[in-house]
C-alpha cells in the first residue's frame, strides 16, 4: 500500500502533528515501507505455529503478606505542621 503525501498531511492533521512540507515525500517513503512490511508479515503462513507462553497464562510466586516493619507513623508525623487521625492535613486547592 503505497502512502502518499497528501496521505500524511491527513494522518498528521487527525493526530494534531505538525509535519514540515518538504518532508511530507520522507514520511510517505518510510510509512510505505512500514506497512509493506505489515503485508509482508499478514501473508506469512502460521498454519501449525502454536502460539508462544502468555505470562498472564501463569501463577506468580508471592511471598508472605506479614508485617516486616514497625510503624514509625507517630514519629514521622512529629514534624508535620498538622495532623489529624494520623493523615497529614494540607490546604484545599480545589474549590
Amino acid at each position: 500500500m503505497a502512502i502518499t503525501p497528501e496521505d500524511v498531511r491527513n494522518i498528521a492533521h487527525l493526530a494534531r502533528l505538525g509535519v514540515d512540507d518538504d518532508r511530507l515525500d520522507e514520511y510517505a517513503a518510510e510509512l510505505s515501507q512500514v506497512l509493506s512490511l505489515v503485508e509482508q508479515m499478514n501473508a506469512t503462513d502460521t498454519a501449525g505455529v502454536e502460539p508462544l507462553a502468555h505470562p498472564g497464562n501463569t501463577t506468580a510466586r508471592l511471598r508472605a503478606d506479614s508485617v516486616t516493619e514497625t510503624n514509625l507513623r507517630d514519629e514521622l508525623q512529629a514534624a508535620a505542621p498538622a495532623v489529624e487521625q494520623g493523615l497529614f492535613l494540607v490546604p484545599k486547592v480545589i474549590e
